[in-house]
């Protein structure tokens, strides 16, 4: 698997440097006057999307490479080029046929968009859902495109799996460890770290709440701990922002600061003079 990896597109180009991402994001937090209110808006929609995968009753995987592909798309995009309302039911719609789970009928994700919508998310959208599936089409070829159809990814479960075969004598900690895989997906580590580097911060963070010591199997890994440490530290201030973050009351002020989106994808050119306006307006 690792083999497989280092040879992959995710390595050779989806691995970002924390700054490259943040110099892309410049765009709008200069609207959004916070790093934090993006955070939460992409943590927002990872949620979203993680509700319509439950209720379509997708697998963990699927809901994962949807969530993978959304925050790619913004990580080379402003929020403003597509509107992230119609992003998140397009990356579920490709990550289902990307990870063989089936099509999901047209009218099915369109009809569990609204459902979720109205009964989940109406503190933060309280109009009906405004897609249709043709939005969804479109959007799906421009997600394709904008990806260069990179469309493996390698997730931490499998690693994660691999390790318990050693780790017999700690199975409590595997069902833990698997949830902080799914909190992780709410931050930026996806788009940082190697998926085996993701799956041992998991762990390490799992041993520690449940005080099992792990130290000397961790070193026995040949791992960077730093590394370890520095994406145990991201997820932990997660669940930090988490424990004073009431979403209900906060998101719908923090969306209407979001940069207004299109309700239909801009054309490659466009995106490209948008890209370039940005770097310019950095340098």
């Amino acid at each position: 698997m690792a083999g497989n990896f280092w040879q992959s597109s995710q390595y050779q180009q989806w691995l970002f440097d924390k700054q490259d991402l943040m110099r892309e994001r410049q765009q709008d937090l200069k609207i959004l006057n916070s790093e934090e209110d993006y955070h939460k808006i992409l943590i927002f929609f990872a949620n979203f999307i993680q509700s319509l995968g439950e209720q379509l009753k997708l697998r963990q995987q699927v809901i994962a490479t949807a969530t993978v592909y959304f925050k790619r798309f913004y990580a080379r995009n402003s929020l403003k080029c597509i509107d992230p309302w119609l992003m998140a039911p397009t990356c579920v719609f490709l990550a289902s046929k990307v990870e063989e789970f089936g099509v999901i009928s047209n009218s099915r994700l369109m009809t569990t968009c609204q459902t979720v919508v109205k009964n989940k998310f109406s503190h933060a959208y309280p109009q009906e859902y405004p897609y249709r599936i043709n939005s969804v089409l479109e959007c799906e070829f421009f997600l394709l495109e904008m990806m260069d159809c990179c469309l493996v990814l390698y997730h931490p479960y499998r690693p994660l799996t691999e390790y318990f075969k050693e780790l017999s004598h700690e199975d409590s900690l595997y069902p833990l460890a698997w949830r902080i895989i799914n909190d992780s997906l709410r931050t930026d580590v996806c788009l940082l770290y190697p998926p085996y580097l993701i799956a041992l911060a998991c762990l390490h963070i799992a041993s520690v709440i449940q005080q099992k010591d792990l130290k000397q199997w961790l070193a026995e890994c040949s791992v960077d701990m730093d590394k370890i440490l520095e994406i145990s530290r991201q997820i932990l201030a997660l669940y930090e922002l988490w424990k004073n973050y009431d979403e209900k009351k906060e998101i719908a002020g923090i969306l209407e600061k979001m940069p207004k989106s299109r309700t239909t994808p801009a054309s490659p050119q466009e995106v490209t003079a948008q890209q370039q306006n940005s770097q310019q307006n950095v340098v």
